[in-house]
């Protein structure tokens, strides 16, 4: 679930528009559009129709959603389908983590970061998340326990 912005002419003017797209997994593997839905602006009341409208036109559960930092997004998801796991996107992540980390480091910590979301398994990314905090650690403490849980 995530929106793209642009700008429309609309009755002569030009106006800022979202695009909302609703990209679904079935049971077999296979990408589904849910929704393409326009709007003004993205907000969490927009999410919640939408989330409604899934729900009405027979989406049952929503097993995991992948979400950006909207601020009551996660609320409007849980709200209408409760047993969500909400997750932030991995671009998301990546943004917040790199606020923490120095310019002149940025370069050689995504290269290490990228090892762990491009890992072809989950041992593999556990094992490379394990050097990233080995090697960054120290240095940015506070990135290191945004991707580590506790």
């Amino acid at each position: 679930m995530d929106a793209m912005h642009y700008k429309v002419k609309e009755e002569g003017r030009v106006v800022p528009k979202a695009i909302y797209t609703i990209l679904g997994v079935n049971q077999k593997g296979l990408k589904e559009a849910l929704g393409i839905y326009v709007s003004e602006a993205e907000g969490a009341n927009f999410w919640l129709q939408v989330l409604t409208d899934l729900s009405n036109r027979g989406v049952k559960d929503i097993l995991i959603a992948s979400i950006d930092n909207l601020k009551g997004f996660p609320e409007a998801i849980t709200t209408i389908f409760p047993a969500t796991d909400v997750q932030l996107c991995v671009v998301h992540q990546i943004r917040n983590s790199l606020r923490y980390v120095a310019s002149k480091d940025q370069k050689a910590f995504m290269r290490e970061l990228k090892e762990v979301y491009r890992a072809s398994t989950k041992a593999l990314a556990e094992q490379k998340l394990k050097e990233l905090g080995d090697a960054w650690g120290k240095k940015y403490p506070v990135v290191i326990k945004l991707r580590i849980p506790a």
